[in-house]
């Protein structure tokens, strides 16, 4: 089995979950990689990057499944077409490599960001986005990417199924994700107030468990959301203070009066070169609930997944042993 992104969040439980049925894996990562996710992992580890056809083609070779996982998973970028083309491309790359050399099943992680929120409810795999309705480049390069891997399926016989993984949180988010870096702010006291909207919290080994399951029991071209339960932010940040003992934060903030600070906070951003926290595009998405339903994963895939306060409190264990650690 070859798992690309075994370095970050998704991929890392992605691959210990197949070392863990007993199967042979192979991960790939960059040479500069951060590779505190790989310790302990019983796994072939090969150095190559997923923008270099070749190193792929042959970290690729003799594989029988692909799972590919890796992604630039910014919601912020200085230059965003690049980060549009680069997480299009590498698609591309790993697709066809895959594709010639015979593998007899990919899984593609593309996320819900691909899909259009349903005002009335839940959203499901009917409700695809486009280009058009999509908010931000790092969305906007998963929509790309998840109609490239279709096309190729139609056109190519591409062996692949695509999963939508929710909002992932719990151990081993070593960058971390945007979700994960509102998790240690929040664990810090630094969260005194907040913009209200909805998400849709998951654990991550939940999410690799239903990686295996698409790829054992999914449907060549169908996609199925791999999600948990549908939370208020404002419920998220109390059960992270209950957790750590502190009050939760009670002042809720509208989303108009800070569209001109997230502007300037993007310009110093650009200038100074670091990732801002507030951001034009979070405040956009943040009019919408980020809500979504598994139950077709759950039909067709046996999926389920655990109660969204156990990710939390794995994610704030694995933060603050990582902490201790440092």
């Amino acid at each position: 089995m070859f798992v690309t992104g075994a370095t970050g969040f998704v991929g890392a439980a992605v691959a210990r979950a197949l070392v863990a049925k007993g199967e042979r894996v192979r991960v790939l990562a960059r040479a500069t990689s951060d590779r505190r996710n790989l310790i302990g992992l019983d796994a072939e580890v090969v150095t190559g990057d997923l923008r270099d056809p070749a190193s792929i083609a042959a970290a690729v070779a003799g594989a029988r499944s692909v799972f590919h996982v890796a992604a630039d998973y910014r919601l912020w970028v200085a230059d965003p077409a690049q980060l549009i083309r680069d997480n299009v491309e590498t698609t591309r790359t790993i697709m066809s490599a895959a594709l010639a050399a015979g593998v007899e099943r990919i899984v593609y992680t593309s996320s819900v960001a691909t899909l259009i929120p349903d005002p009335a409810g839940p959203a499901d795999e009917t409700r695809a986005g486009s280009m058009e309705t999509t908010v931000g480049a790092y969305k906007q390069s998963k929509v790309a990417a998840e109609r490239l891997v279709e096309a190729m399926v139609r056109e190519q016989s591409l062996p692949a199924v695509i999963v939508n993984p929710s909002t992932p949180i719990g151990p081993r988010d070593v960058k971390p994700t945007p979700t994960g870096r509102i998790i240690t702010e929040a664990m810090a006291g630094r969260m005194p107030a907040y913009v209200e909207c909805g998400l849709n919290l998951v654990h991550v080994d939940d999410v690799a468990a239903g990686h295996l399951a698409a790829r054992d029991h999914g449907r060549i071209g169908e996609r199925y959301i791999l999600g948990g339960q549908d939370v208020a932010l404002g419920e998220m940040l109390a059960e992270i203070a209950r957790i750590c003992g502190r009050k939760p934060p009670t002042v809720r903030i509208p989303r108009g009066p800070l569209f001109p600070f997230a502007h300037i906070n993007e310009m110093m951003a650009r200038m100074l070169g670091y990732a801002p926290f507030l951001t034009v595009d979070s405040l956009r998405m943040a009019k919408y609930n980020m809500f979504y339903t598994s139950a077709k994963a759950a039909a067709e895939l046996g999926y389920s997944a655990r109660p969204f306060a156990e990710g939390l409190a794995d994610a704030i264990s694995w933060f603050s042993q990582a902490r201790r650690a440092a």
